[in-house]
């Protein structure tokens, strides 16, 4: 009997995991990040594709936060997509994309007419920056789904650029080798000033 209770209970255990569990989804999604030289900058090229369950209408949108270092007049969008620049935002309702306010966002709008219905690669979206390093940040985007036209928001990860000094983070070890050696320094630079004398 109280083995019979205990399988009940896992069971149950794990329906409620499932049906609490968050749906994935669908939107916007960057699936490929290139980026190449230009002069003495980078061109970071963002391929990005509508996925089978939505729809991209006239309004709909994708944004890129936190891009590091970005030429200004770089941005190359495919036909029937606008750009702006902005140091916050635009954020979707329900995402909570990481914003930091020093740094540019790259959102991306669609002024087409008529839908793109997925799934389907919408092209290449392009913008200059003066780093070639790469860090994680975060993709949100607005979309609708096909079966009812409801607004979906989306937030996945994408690459951005990153100043190299920022890119690198000095290991504990090394910290604390640094601050061990500081002290030692002052000491060797008073004897020595005692020696002189």
């Amino acid at each position: 009997m109280m083995r019979q209770s205990w399988k009940v209970a896992i069971l149950l255990a794990g329906f409620a995991g499932l049906v609490a569990a968050p749906t994935a989804n669908a939107g916007l999604i960057p699936t490929n990040v290139s980026v190449t030289p230009d002069g003495s900058n980078f061109r970071w090229s963002y391929a990005v594709v509508v996925t089978t369950d939505v729809k991209v209408n006239p309004g709909d949108f994708f944004t890129v936060y936190d891009f590091g270092g970005l030429v200004q007049g770089s941005i190359v969008a495919p036909d029937n997509w606008t750009a702006s620049v902005v140091k916050t935002g635009p954020t979707p309702a329900g995402t909570n994309p990481a914003d930091d306010p020093m740094i540019d966002n790259i959102t991306f709008k669609y002024s087409g007419t008529d839908p793109i219905e997925g799934q389907q690669g919408l092209g290449n979206f392009m913008a200059n920056s003066i780093y070639g390093e790469s860090t994680t940040s975060d993709f949100t985007s607005i979309t609708h789904r096909q079966v009812d036209g409801r607004t979906e928001a989306n937030i996945t990860t994408t690459d951005v650029p990153v100043p190299g000094a920022l890119h690198e983070t000095p290991e504990p070890g090394t910290l604390a080798m640094f601050g061990i050696g500081l002290p030692v320094l002052g000491v060797l630079r008073f004897l020595r000033r005692r020696i002189k004398k």
